[in-house]
């Protein structure tokens, strides 16, 4: 097996990781470009984490004295979201498949279900 080593600009941690899954998993060439993806997603969650602990949390009061969402906390929202919908397109979570293709449907939002 050919070891890919992770791209130079990943940090520390995201180059363990991409080893890790290179060592665990049988990836095609073009997945490698999702797994960089991925890492660079968990990168800009935890850069987004770190911004906002040192910036003071996670709102802000506004010149006009509204509180405010640090713009840090959808940063870090939308690169946990990419980071786990790469994770599942390149296969990585290792849980059993499950029975069911979807969650069950909530029979009270379904029409007609409340007919009587």
């Amino acid at each position: 097996m050919t070891t890919v080593e992770p791209p130079a600009h990943l940090s520390p941690d995201a180059a363990a990781w991409w080893r890790d899954v290179l060592r665990d998993y049988t990836l095609e060439p073009h997945h490698l470009r999702l797994l960089q993806a991925a890492c660079e997603a968990w990168m800009r969650m935890r850069q987004a984490g770190e911004a906002l602990t040192a910036h003071g949390g996670l709102t802000f009061t506004d010149e006009r004295g509204t509180i405010r969402a640090h713009p840090a906390v959808a940063m870090e929202r939308d690169a946990r979201t990419a980071f786990a919908r790469l994770v599942r397109e390149l296969d990585l979570d290792t849980g059993a498949p499950s029975e069911a293709p979807r969650p069950p449907a909530l029979l009270s939002n379904r029409r007609g279900a409340n007919a009587d």
